[in-house]
């Protein structure tokens, strides 16, 4: 018997639907692992039990790691392969492990007067701050941290420029949970306050009673902390924290100023051993945190900080405690109403109280502290 013989073009015909058909049929190679950041749909369109085409609608990154099959089809067997139903759709679930925010502002106040009856000093305040987060967060882990700045200046007619707020202030907690569902984490906490300019008793310009790092404060402990995601609740206790207070400034290390040993003097009033410019504490610290939309458009912040010196007059306790009421006006435009108190047994108040001219040390006072301001705000 002779073999058909195919003419070039029925060899042509044949040749291209083989490759036509090749090119729908695909070997199937086993999916290990999809890595995406943002996947809106992904469709698996199946031609063969054994071959399948993947085709994406849309997406913004993907990628797909496959390891090649080195077993053959006569290998596989019906049983073996994975089936597809068409139009199925795959998803992941993007998990973000970095968050931020940071907040930029200025507040202002001014008050002029032109031929006022009953009259007044034209003055005008500026209040600049910013706010800035950054926090990780995993299935086991966390921390969190942020920063904070504060600088004030007031400015009235016949009177110098003077200071109104200076403050800078650093926090760090890093947290350890035994399971993804907890509230309670172990943590470390890392505080640090200072300030960036001189401070006067106005209207004396001439001698400063506190400047950069004096006093400086740092805190740091280890203990346990509990949050409520809901209600944006921190309560954080450590029996186990070092207070450090840091008085870099030796004119007001001799005098003893914040808590740190003074410099020791003769009869004269000579120096003959400069006072220290530290002073070390060890005790138990309480924080507390509370962020909450009361009202429409009108949020409530509480942050409460105590501590008790285990070494010296234990539980004579020093209290830092801040309230602040936002008022939303639109993205832009904020007001602000807040108070800030303090007691801390170190700092001693001085005051000239027999007109003498010299400042006599009258022990510890509570600090008060009250604010009211609007201003623009930008968030990013």
């Amino acid at each position: 018997m002779s073999l058909p013989i195919i003419v070039p073009r029925q060899f042509l015909t044949i040749l291209l639907l083989l490759i036509c058909f090749s090119g729908f049929a695909v070997e199937f190679p086993t999916i290990q692992q999809i890595d995406t950041t943002k996947t809106d749909t992904t469709k698996i369109a199946i031609t063969k039990v054994s071959t399948i085409k993947v085709s994406t609608v849309k997406m913004d990154s993907i990628q797909i790691n496959i390891a090649s099959d080195e077993s053959t089809n006569d290998d596989k067997t019906k049983n073996d392969r994975l089936a597809f139903n068409p139009g199925m759709m795959v998803s992941q679930e993007i998990i973000i492990l970095w968050t931020q925010k940071n907040v930029v502002g200025v507040n202002f106040n001014e008050v002029a007067f032109v031929n006022w009856n009953a009259g007044g000093n034209n003055s005008i305040s500026a209040l600049f701050f910013g706010n800035f987060e950054r926090n990780f967060q995993r299935e086991l882990l966390s921390w969190k941290t942020n920063g904070s700045i504060r600088y004030g200046l007031n400015a009235q007619e016949g009177r110098e420029l003077r200071k109104t707020e200076d403050q800078i202030v650093f926090n760090s907690t890093f947290g350890y949970r035994q399971n993804p569902t907890s509230n309670f984490r172990y943590s470390a906490k890392f505080n640090f306050n200072t300030q960036f300019a001189s401070g006067y008793r106005y209207p004396d310009t001439k001698k400063p009673i506190s400047s950069f790092m004096a006093p400086g404060y740092v805190f740091l402990g280890i203990g346990a902390e509990f949050t409520d995601p809901k209600e944006d609740l921190i309560i954080y206790l450590s029996p186990v924290t070092q207070k450090s207070t840091f008085v870099l400034n030796q004119t007001l290390a001799n005098e003893g100023m914040f808590g740190v040993t003074p410099a020791v003097r003769d009869e004269l009033g000579n120096i003959i051993k400069e006072g220290e410019k530290m002073h070390t504490e060890f005790g138990i610290l309480f924080t507390g945190s509370f962020k909450k939309e009361i009202f429409t458009n009108v949020n409530l912040e509480n942050q409460l900080s105590l501590y008790s010196d285990y070494l010296n007059k234990f539980g004579n306790v020093d209290v830092d405690w801040e309230l602040k009421l936002n008022l939303v006006v639109n993205d832009f435009i904020k007001a602000n109403i807040g108070s800030h108190l303090r007691y801390d047994d170190d700092v001693k108040v001085k005051e000239d109280t027999n007109g003498d001219g010299e400042l006599e040390i009258l022990g510890p006072r509570v600090q008060f502290k009250q604010m009211l301001g609007v201003g623009v705000v930008y968030e990013f």
